[in-house]
């Protein structure tokens, strides 16, 4: 089932070593020992510019995640929901609808719930609206409405 790795064979040429006279290299590559050492240089200096062109690149996505973590909170969960209830002052109970595929059938399934949000935008019951995710505002409020997507028909 699995493979093994064939193992790598060596090549038929040696490398010249490094304190190889100039000839014995310009003999095995064809080439002069000083355009090799030119082509060493200009290498060696395209890598440094690489790596220079990709530290600024580096400094501004650290800056801005770190100016992210000091401006906002992180990523709240928010839903979009349909307002169900509006008898409370300042609360509203907002009913969130969401597909989900049964497993033994293969049908999605509608599945509904149910959140408290608070309220200080006024809507009504049937309109649309965005909620986010709070600290606790009483035993079971953790939302709070922050938009009015669309209005109910009257």
């Amino acid at each position: 089932m699995f493979r093994r790795k064939k193992k790598e064979v060596p090549s038929e040429t040696p490398a010249p070593a490094e304190d190889a006279p100039a000839q014995e290299v310009e003999r095995a590559t064809g080439q002069d020992a000083g355009t090799t050492q030119a082509a060493v240089v200009d290498d060696a200096a395209s890598a440094a510019a690489v790596s220079n062109e990709s530290a600024p690149a580096a400094e501004t996505h650290a800056a801005r995640a770190a100016d992210a973590k000091s401006s906002s909170r992180g990523n709240r969960v928010q839903k979009v929901g349909v307002v169900a209830s509006d008898k409370m002052q300042k609360t509203v109970v907002v009913r969130v609808d969401r597909l989900v595929l049964h497993q033994k059938y293969r049908r999605y399934v509608r599945r509904t719930s149910k959140f408290m949000a608070h309220d200080d935008l006024g809507s009504t019951v049937g309109d649309r609206v965005r909620i986010v995710e709070t600290r606790p505002l009483s035993a079971n409020k953790r939302w709070r409405v922050v938009e009015i997507l669309q209005k109910a028909a009257k």
